[in-house]
């Protein structure tokens, strides 16, 4: 006998509908998977059985195939259990006609325990994104409610294999199978982090506030204890509020990652700030079923790399593409798959392994030949994709000691927040969101050069050596400062700006 389940999986960050057919016929009792499965979907077959078992049901000691239907696209993910658990109660006859009549049009998710009780699964919020353009029900695990309400879909939320039989079989009321109680969302905790707790550092915190208004690069290099990470950390707080479907996106991605925790739509912007011995998959994403990495992760908000140098080399050259073109592509023999990655990096360095190059109080131990091999682990390519990289200088004391307060993480946010503003209207119905995304016919539209700044760029170009790709993200930075200022055009000033914060076209890494 032949059934058939509707269940879902992932593709990227888009879910896609899958076809679990499940055939019982005479022969050696077997339970073969095909249909590209991962070992995740191999492994359910020793869930289902006993799940099915310890459920009060009959596992069929026949020849059982269970066919993943499109085939030709890997199947991955523990969410295949409660499909396959029904498509073999209904192939073996131990469904009515009623319960197997109301199949076609649910779209079933969900891991089984030995006991038959639904466990979380990964990926729930995209595929039931796909399953509302299906217009079926959906089944899930009472743990992915969350994602089920921010989906819009409609669902319903078994506790047990046995509890959503008896409702298909009509001898349980809908009310069992359905969470009616709906968790209110949590109130985001007020940060403590406050650039006005900042010491010093102007400069630094005027290179982040352009940034942070025009969706900018940025390296900051410094001594130990200049407040690198302080500045970075702080960052996030004068970002400009989430959108909703960029708020969606985030969450679609930390729904394949199963990173949501308890809240439901993911309203803040990511911070990621992963450690310097990681990856290169980890980074950017992969693995023999490819998932998203750190840059996905920090998609719409803030990768923060602190240690910079101390990065393998593989792992910073692996963040080109995402620098350039805001995803990641990964290519495997049998499939292909791309994630989201326009973040906004952060990355941080000392001047020198020791930490002490151009320290006046203390000497620097380093050799020159150590110094040369530290600066080369960026190459150059990588470097031409910042826009902004600032010296920090040692903090004074009559700075640290100042008993008023600088500005404070409002007041700059609220700078920014007329910086995008204007750069929406100036965007609008284009994918560009930011400046620092700008193509090469919006520079031309929307970056004209002063009287005078074309020899002034090529000066620069001719003495400094700079690449095309090094004038556009000046061109670029320039027109957020000119945003900043409220002016229409760019001025040389800006221009002029700009170049202070773009020291290693003209020395290299922290001289």
């Amino acid at each position: 006998m032949l059934a058939n389940v509707c269940t879902g999986a992932i593709k990227g960050i888009e879910g896609f509908s899958v076809s679990v057919e499940v055939d019982i016929a005479p022969g050696m009792p077997t339970l073969s998977v095909v249909g590209l499965p991962d070992i995740e979907v191999r492994e359910s077959k020793d869930r289902v059985v006993a799940a099915i078992r310890n459920s009060g049901f009959d596992f069929p000691s026949k020849r059982i195939t269970v066919n993943l239907s499109p085939a030709e696209l890997r199947k991955s993910g523990t969410h295949f259990d409660l499909p396959i658990a029904l498509g073999i109660l209904a192939a073996s006859g131990q469904l009515s006609a009623t319960a197997s009549g109301k199949l076609p049009s649910l779209l079933v998710l969900g891991e089984l325990a030995l006991d038959g009780s639904l466990r979380p699964c990964a990926g729930v919020l995209p595929m039931l994104i796909a399953c509302q353009k299906l217009g079926k029900t959906a089944i899930i695990p009472p743990q992915n409610v969350l994602e089920g309400q921010v989906s819009s879909a409609s669902f319903l939320t078994p506790h047990t294999l046995r509890e959503l039989v008896e409702y298909l079989e009509n001898r349980a009321d809908e009310s069992t199978v359905k969470i009616s109680f709906v968790p209110t969302e949590p109130n985001e905790p007020e940060t403590e982090l406050d650039f006005s707790d900042v010491k010093g550092q102007a400069l630094a915190k005027r290179a982040l506030e352009i940034a942070a208004a025009g969706g900018h690069n940025v390296l900051l290099i410094g001594l130990p204890g200049t407040g690198k990470s302080m500045l970075a950390k702080r960052f996030p707080g004068i970002l400009p509020p989430l959108t909703h479907e960029e708020a969606l996106e985030i969450t679609k991605i930390y729904s394949i990652c199963n990173l949501i925790g308890k809240s439901r739509l993911l309203t803040q912007r990511p911070f990621r700030d992963p450690h310097h011995t990681i990856s290169d998959v980890a980074l950017i994403g992969g693995g023999s079923s490819p998932r998203p990495g750190e840059v996905s992760l920090a998609h719409n908000g803030v990768l923060f790399l602190d240690e910079f140098a101390e990065f393998s080399r593989s792992s910073l050259e692996v963040l080109r593409e995402p620098l350039e073109n805001g995803q990641v592509t990964i290519s495997r023999a049998k499939e292909t798959v791309s994630y989201p990655a326009r973040f906004t990096l952060i990355a941080a360095m000392n001047p020198c392994p020791c930490g002490n190059l151009g320290n006046p109080l203390k000497p620097c131990t380093c050799t020159p030949m150590q110094i040369n091999r530290y600066k080369s682990r960026i190459s150059g390519p990588l470097l031409d994709r910042i826009d902004l990289t600032v010296n920090l200088n040692p903090v004074k004391y009559t700075d640290w000691n100042q008993s008023s307060e600088g500005e404070t993480s409002a007041q700059i946010r609220e700078r920014v927040l007329k910086a995008r503003d204007i750069q929406r209207k100036r965007f609008a119905g284009t994918a560009t969101t930011a400046n620092a995304f700008m193509s090469a016919k919006q520079i031309k539209q929307f970056c004209p050069l002063p009287a005078g700044a074309d020899a002034i760029l090529e000066a620069a170009m001719r003495k400094f050596g700079l690449s095309a790709r090094s004038l556009d993200k000046i061109l670029k930075t320039a027109r957020t400062i000119a945003d900043l200022e409220g002016t229409e055009t760019i001025e040389t000033k800006h221009l002029v700006e700009v170049m202070q914060y773009r020291p290693l076209d003209r020395k290299g890494v922290a001289d």
